[in-house]
């Protein structure tokens, strides 16, 4: 992609998210709803964009709350009480709970590579959504002299480790690895967050802007650290290694949400006629309609609330899901790429919800680690300026998905708003609430197998599950036994245990681990999803 198209990919990202909220400055309301009080400046943008398009899909809205330019969750949050991860934020993530956390991705990203056949050059380091750079770091820092796996489940792996000493390596000094990595790629919409992940990972180097984003200097290392605002402005390069980890960042991807309702009286079809002659002359003669049996899919929409906005009543939310008046483009297209969401079209009363930007996503990953051998079947708007992935000859790289949602069905209902630390309305305070959604693993996994006949995938995987055969217990007992302060003691074991925990308020069920590495034709689980290091 030359420059003057990079450039204009940029500003199309960029100025994407306000596109479909232009309001005509020729519109005047009632003197109620000039008068209101909004909840944030974010509510009456949207607000007016409502009154003039009417409702907008739940997509609309939650790319708006979330990366609007002009006070989004994640693009406008500042500094200090303002923090969007962490004890002073909305929540808490993995990574920002143990260090461990990163430490055993970090295992798993250089388990993989070694399974691949230690590729000399080539790698590349990718994270999409990365948050306050923690993971990323810890990553990076990662120190390998505790068990990859547990004894008790991978004896002969634990025993072969001990022989030869890998243990005893570090992310910094695994020399052969680090050699490797030709660059670290961060997607990142958020200016403020990305300054954080500037600090956190180069230190005092200097921020410079490229023709595609940022770049700076890793501090544990000598390679650039690259910034993009979306992964569709790095090239696809058939002779690269890409790595790619995505923490938490499929819930926050915009969902259409969908329910099958029974068919209504304008989708009947027309009555048919037939004529016969009477003594009069010939007469239409009227048969009864025969009902239609084609459920259709409406979509669940965003629109004003006429209680707060109409009538100022308090404690009224501004916003309300109501479900389109009629088929929507979305409506009509979305819910049939998939026959799992066709199978409950024709039962009434079934909702879905489908992200369609996670599968633009997945099928990327997948088109960067097998190559694409035909077109892709999901892609992305405004595909056509986006280079097509080659081939590739060998597939390589991996990419590990963690997040929240279900195992194997439709997610449906899982809409959610958080702000410090506790449940609020999603549809509240936009701007200021963070909006997401159970990720569908299931539709993830569709969306890489189609995108590359190069790929497989495995899992997913609960995380406690996972992080105890990556040897998290093994870890946190060297910790522990160096650590003499009781208060950190106690601050270490419960935060370990959060991870693992399936049940109360513990991470270790609801999260789930995903992978996408090369097709191997069944040879090789990779490590995690049941299977052990190669050496």
């Amino acid at each position: 992609m030359n420059y003057g198209a990079r450039r204009a990919l940029t500003q199309l990202i960029r100025n994407h998210p306000n596109r479909s909220l232009v309001l005509k400055s020729s519109q005047r309301w009632s003197s109620t709803y000039e008068t209101r009080q909004w909840s944030t400046p974010l509510a009456r943008t949207l607000a007016d964009a409502i009154k003039v398009t009417g409702p907008i899909p739940i997509a609309a809205f939650m790319r708006q709350v979330l990366t609007s330019p002009e006070g989004g969750y994640y693009t406008t949050r500042p500094a200090g009480d303002g923090e969007v991860f962490g004890k002073k934020g909305d929540f808490v993530t993995s990574p920002e709970i143990s260090q461990v956390f990163g430490e055993l991705v970090g295992i798993w990203t250089i388990a993989e590579w070694m399974a691949q056949g230690r590729k000399s050059s080539g790698v590349q380091l990718m994270e999409v959504g990365p948050g306050k750079g923690t993971l990323m770091d810890d990553m990076l820092r990662v120190s390998l002299p505790h068990l990859l796996f547990s004894p008790a489940r991978r004896r002969e792996v634990f025993d072969t480790i001990l022989t030869t000493g890998v243990i005893s390596q570090t992310f910094r000094n695994f020399k052969s690895f680090t050699s490797s990595i030709e660059a670290i790629y961060l997607v990142e919409a958020s200016p403020t967050l990305r300054e954080v992940q500037k600090q956190r990972l180069c230190g005092d180097a200097t921020m410079e802007e490229t023709e595609i984003g940022h770049t700076s200097t890793c501090k544990y290392f000598n390679v650039p650290v690259i910034w993009v605002e979306d992964i569709r402005l790095l090239p696809h390069e058939e002779d690269k290694s890409p790595f790619i980890i995505a923490h938490e960042f499929f819930d926050a991807l915009p969902i259409h949400a969908f329910e099958s309702v029974p068919p209504s009286p304008e989708n009947q079809p027309p009555q048919s006629q037939d004529t016969i002659m009477t003594p009069t002359g010939p007469t239409k003669l009227h048969k009864p309609l025969k009902p239609a049996n084609t459920p259709q899919w409406r979509e669940l929409m965003v629109t004003l609330n006429p209680k707060a906005i109409d009538e100022n009543l308090p404690n009224e939310p501004e916003f309300k899901l109501t479900h389109a008046k009629a088929s929507t483009p979305s409506s009509l297209v979305i819910p049939e790429i998939s026959p799992r969401y066709r199978a409950l079209k024709s039962q009434p009363g079934s909702t879905i919800e489908i992200s369609p930007e996670s599968r633009i996503y997945a099928s990327d990953f997948a088109r960067r680690i097998g190559g694409a051998s035909q077109p892709p079947r999901t892609k992305a708007r405004n595909a056509s300026t986006q280079p097509a992935a080659p081939a590739k000859r060998v597939p390589s790289g991996a990419a590990l998905i963690m997040d929240y949602g279900t195992m194997d069905t439709i997610p449906v209902n899982s809409l959610r708003g958080i702000q410090h630390h506790r449940k609020v309305p999603p549809l509240s305070a936009p701007g200021q609430v963070d909006v997401s959604a159970d990720v569908d693993f299931t539709a993830l996994a569709e969306a890489a197998l189609e995108g590359s006949e190069g790929v497989e995938v495995h899992g997913p995987v609960e995380q406690g599950d996972f992080l105890r055969t990556m040897g998290i217990a093994e870890r946190m007992q060297q910790l522990l036994k160096h650590e003499k302060d009781e208060e950190k003691r106690k601050t270490l074991e419960s935060g370990w245990q959060r991870l693992v925990e399936k049940g109360g308020g513990g991470m270790g069920k609801i999260y789930k681990f995903m992978a996408i590495v090369p097709e191997n034709e069944g040879k090789r689980r990779p490590v995690g999803f049941g299977g052990g290091i190669e050496l």
